[in-house]
């Protein structure tokens, strides 16, 4: 149970309007319309930026700095996602919504400007204004992200918000579709700024929608602002985020006293934020939310959720490019049919959901698909046809699907009304950190696995082979390790190895031609980078045989034929080379991305065990008010349509 009583400082909740019986439909079809614009903004960004990141890298002048471009977002939207929603329950979901358009806005226009001479030297440099622009661009965003979520519920009944749900769990699908060829398209065509310049007119749009036509959907209350709660929000998240980003990568470490430093400063904060927010009259998270099983076991579930949900984009697309050959700027939308299943179970699960009253099945079902879905992908392997995994994928997409939306459903279908701000905002922002924390527990698997991974492969295709391939297969294990162990669209292709051979054996031969003409062959057979069966050949040849043109010809059509036939062997060297180690790297990374999907498997599991005791309520149907943990019902508005303004 949570709280039975609204925070002091306001009317009782029989005094608040009620939108979803007062609102006519097609008010409510404007405002979801803008809600959903907003939305696919800031959903837009996470993947838009993406395949402009090398482009903007090369222009600026950073790549140093290239993770900072997408971390000063992760960092800004997840830290700020609980405050918003607290907001909005106490000043209405209109003005904090338009504030996050506002401020997303300001965000995008600066850093489509970022690097421009009229900044000269602010921050640093073109690549810091841009990471700084970034994290103003995630504080907006945050707003967008939670609010938008927590107006579903503002203004349709608990039996109508799954369909609507669904459309929002489907515009993310659909901009992990739209935002790398967009994002692609305007950086080849215009410029990589338009990638931010083109949320400007998107956002114009939302904000008309949302300005003209949604009323303030306050909640009536106005208690005192937790102020110490927020800031601890983000003394928490922050440096929990930046401990995990610095904790996976090489130069830093988990052991690293910055590292450990971040991770002790969070856990000071985490006790301190619990000890004020189980004191405080209007808390940022009401710790008493965590007595409603529906709500406990749901913020839970969606922790595991968000670490499988992102490994599986993330982890796939390195598949796709190092083991299926996908180009790494076709990454990003090799994942169509993951987002393709991800859009229709997500619709379709709210569509039932709202046919049926309840969604606890949906969810298990859902989950337990999930759960197949990576049991599937973890028995990927080197020669794994293109078309199963797209199967694969698709059966993944359709377990995730229903997830999404239904579990925001059923947490503000069982929290009272008071309290849908901030227990959606909740329940995003533990998703977001599963997301992060199990992106760097997957990225060390990832690191850890291939650095076992590669050696073993590139020893097993060593067996049998003469010693100059064996020797090339070493060389190559090493620059495979140095890698990191990436290959992608940055790997050599035979072609460019054959002309770099062949090129290298024209310039031998140019050096012993001029050589022989010239009469002196002493330098060449103390040259190393010539073969030693040539330096013997030359070293053999009289100097007599030099004297006359006739002569020359003769040697020099021996060394050429001598050569020829070194080259051929090169080449046939080089190509079992190229043939073994590309094997071998496809082989270790397939490996270790299938050990990856088998600890998913398990994350998923948890998210199913997660929601196992979750109660299955009912959806009170329109009229019969919002249900919440003591299934009260809203009164009759007292303000009518008079009173929707502002």
């Amino acid at each position: 149970m949570t709280q039975s009583a609204p925070p002091m400082g306001g009317p009782n909740p029989e005094d608040r309007i009620n939108y979803a019986e007062v609102l006519p439909q097609q008010t409510k079809v404007i405002i979801l319309i803008g809600t959903l614009l907003g939305l696919f903004l800031a959903a837009l960004d996470q993947t838009i930026v993406a395949t402009s990141l090398p482009r903007i890298v090369a222009d600026l002048n950073g790549l140093n700095l290239y993770a900072w471009v997408t971390t000063a977002y992760l960092l800004a939207s997840t830290a700020m996602v609980p405050i918003y929603g607290k907001l909005s329950d106490i000043y209405g979901r209109k003005p904090i919504l338009m504030f996050g358009i506002v401020v997303f806005l300001i965000g995008s226009a600066l850093c489509g400007m970022a690097g421009e001479p009229w900044f000269g030297n602010l921050f640093g440099g073109g690549m810091m204004q841009l990471i700084v622009f970034r994290g103003l661009q995630g504080f907006g965003a945050a707003a967008l992200t939670s609010v938008a979520f927590a107006i579903i519920a503002d203004i349709f009944a608990p039996a109508e918000r799954g369909r609507y749900q669904g459309l929002f769990g489907a515009v993310f699908g659909l901009s992990s579709v739209i935002g790398p060829l967009l994002g692609g398209f305007l950086t080849d065509n215009i410029s990589w700024r338009w990638v931010f310049y083109v949320n400007l007119p998107i956002g114009l749009i939302a904000l008309a929608f949302i300005f003209s036509k949604m009323p303030i959907l306050a909640s009536g209350l106005k208690p005192r602002i937790d102020y110490v709660g927020a800031v601890l929000v983000l003394t928490f998240s922050v440096p929990l985020l930046l401990a995990l980003t610095f904790g996976a990568e090489p130069q830093y470490g988990w052991t690293d006293p910055t590292v450990l430093a971040l991770f002790a400063g969070a856990a000071v904060s985490l006790i301190a934020f619990l000890f004020v927010e189980s004191r405080h009259e209007s808390p940022i998270l009401p710790l008493t939310l965590f007595k409603n099983p529906t709500f406990a076991w749901g913020v839970a579930a969606r922790f595991f959720l968000g670490a499988a949900f992102l490994g599986a984009i993330l982890f796939l697309s390195l598949y796709l490019v190092n083991v299926q050959g996908v180009s790494a700027t076709k990454a990003g939308t090799a994942t169509i049919p993951l987002t393709m299943g991800l859009i229709i179970g997500s619709v379709a699960s709210g569509q039932l959901a709202s046919r049926l009253g309840y969604y606890k099945n949906l969810i298990l079902i859902g989950l337990l698909m999930m759960v197949g879905g990576f049991y599937l992908l973890s028995t990927l392997n080197a020669d794994t046809p293109y078309n199963v995994v797209i199967v694969y994928m698709v059966i993944l997409g359709l377990g995730i699907g229903p997830a999404l939306p239904l579990f925001t459903l059923a947490i503000q279908n069982a929290v009272h009304r008071w309290e849908i701000g901030v227990a959606t905002s909740a329940g995003q922002f533990f998703q977001q950190m599963g997301s992060t924390i199990g992106t760097a527990v997957f990225g060390a698997v990832l690191t850890s696995t291939l650095a076992t991974q590669v050696p073993a492969q590139f020893r097993a295709a060593e067996a049998g082979q003469p010693p100059a391939v064996v020797a090339q297969l070493e060389a190559a294990a090493k620059q495979a390790a140095d890698a990191g162990g990436s290959q992608g669209g940055d790997a050599p292709t035979f072609d460019s190895i054959q002309a770099r051979i062949t090129s290298g054996f024209a310039t031998t031969f140019g050096s012993v031609e001029t050589a022989v003409q010239g009469g002196d062959l002493s330098a060449l057979t103390q040259d190393p980078g010539l073969p030693p069966e040539l330096r013997s050949g030359l070293g053999n040849i009289p100097a007599a045989a030099l004297q006359s043109e006739q002569g020359r010809a003769g040697v020099l059509a021996q060394i050429r034929a001598q050569l020829d036939r070194a080259q051929t062997a090169a080449i046939t060297d080089a190509r079992k080379v190229f043939e073994l180690s590309g094997r071998a790297f496809k082989v270790a990374f397939s490996n270790t991305i299938s050990r990856i999907y088998l600890i998913s498997i398990f994350i998923a599991l948890l998210a199913f065990l997660c929601t196992l005791p979750m109660p299955n309520l009912r959806l009170p149907k329109k009229g019969e008010g919002q249900g919440g943990p003591s299934g009260e019902k809203d009164g009759e508005s007292r303000g009518g349509l008079a009173s929707l303004e502002g």
